[in-house]
């Protein structure tokens, strides 16, 4: 891999991750771009005691530009985009919108490949180790920015998500504090750990669905299921079988095989539903250890922690989505409709092509 970085018109930063280490990359951003002001502020609730995080510039972001107008894809036949270059493997970029920015963290854009109209699902093994080796490289940069405590790599895709660029392409959001998702994770791991004389309540889990019938994929160095308490339809975890904190801490075999298994995953994801069906919306999010400090957890250390990624869907048949109402959404009690049990069967039948 080959890193480049270089500076947009407006200042913010644009690094190219290249398969080929004799690339060059001089090309300049020739957009008459002002400087970005951002108003990003971070508020703590009181009451629930999580932060929310205030961006009321974000207003004026790009929405579904048309295809010819896509702002990922490279410049080229004299249309200028974010990305200076006519061509790239794999590019990240600061958010010219960002929801954090400054003192209230960072948010980068990762665009997975130059091609429009790929997916993450498309990429070659080659292009997906790319992606991942881009993914360690910025949450090893963005640790060390002195208003950043976690660094969360994470994908949305689909419309029904939300998503209003249709490019492939991913972000990364670096958080001056430690998510409230993280922090329950924590508060049961030190609980676990307490209870049980100094057990690790990841390896327990990933031993228990190692035994049962939630499999979804097994290899060497990875291990995918559904979960026990799954919240979504269809929701696959996908871990290491060796606990590291973090993407820093993979080890060379298990960096080879994560492209064969996690590209396997999000190709069945793409046919659960049937041929001909649109794509499957989904949002795949790596959970990793957060840096800063972790006294309030008491007895848990960062190397407890570990490293996963979390892949689900809101569709939850053919052409039915799977929307967040008063328990989910007014009290945070989820009501799965899809047994996951069911959701592993379905997910081991449908082999990708």
């Amino acid at each position: 891999m080959k890193k480049t970085s270089t500076r947009l018109a407006d200042g913010r930063e644009l690094i190219y991750y290249d398969l080929r280490d004799d690339t060059v990359r001089d090309a300049v951003d020739r957009r008459p771009l002002e400087r970005t002001v951002t108003t990003s502020e971070v508020r703590r609730d009181p009451l629930l005691g999580d932060s929310v995080a205030i961006a009321s510039h974000r207003q004026g972001r790009i929405y579904h530009p048309p295809k010819d107008e896509c702002p990922l894809c490279p410049s080229r036949d004299g249309r200028l985009s974010e990305i200076p270059d006519s061509s790239y493997d794999a590019v990240v970029f600061e958010n010219r919108f960002p929801s954090l920015a400054g003192d209230s963290g960072r948010c980068e854009v990762v665009c997975f490949t130059s091609d429009h109209n790929a997916s993450f699902a498309d990429l070659t093994e080659e292009q997906a180790r790319l992606v991942l080796d881009a993914w360690t490289d910025r949450t090893s940069e963005l640790s060390h920015l002195p208003s950043v405590e976690q660094v969360f790599c994470f994908e949305n895709r689909g419309a029904e998500i939300g998503v209003t660029l249709g490019h492939p392409h991913g972000q990364i959001y670096a958080y001056p504090f430690t998510t409230p998702r993280t922090a329950l994770m924590l508060r049961s791991l030190a609980a676990h750990k307490e209870a049980t004389g100094g057990q690790n309540l990841f390896d327990a889990v990933v031993e228990s669905e190692l035994a049962g019938e939630r499999i979804v994929l097994d290899g060497e160095h990875w291990v995918a299921f559904v979960p026990y308490a799954a919240h979504w339809p269809y929701e696959v975890h996908l871990y290491p079988k060796r606990r590291v904190p973090d993407l820093l801490g993979l080890d060379e075999e298990a960096r080879t095989e994560f492209p064969q298994v996690y590209l396997e995953l999000l190709r069945r994801f793409d046919r659960i539903f049937g041929e001909g069906e649109p794509a499957t919306p989904y949002i795949a999010a790596w959970h990793q250890a957060p840096f800063g400090q972790l006294e309030e957890f008491e007895g848990v250390s960062r190397d407890d922690f570990a490293l996963h990624l979390e892949l689900f869907t809101i569709r939850r048949t053919s052409g039915k989505l799977k929307f967040l109402a008063g328990s989910e959404s007014g009290m945070n009690v989820f009501i799965n409709d899809i047994s996951p049990e069911a959701a592993a069967q379905r997910l081991r039948e449908v082999a990708s092509s």
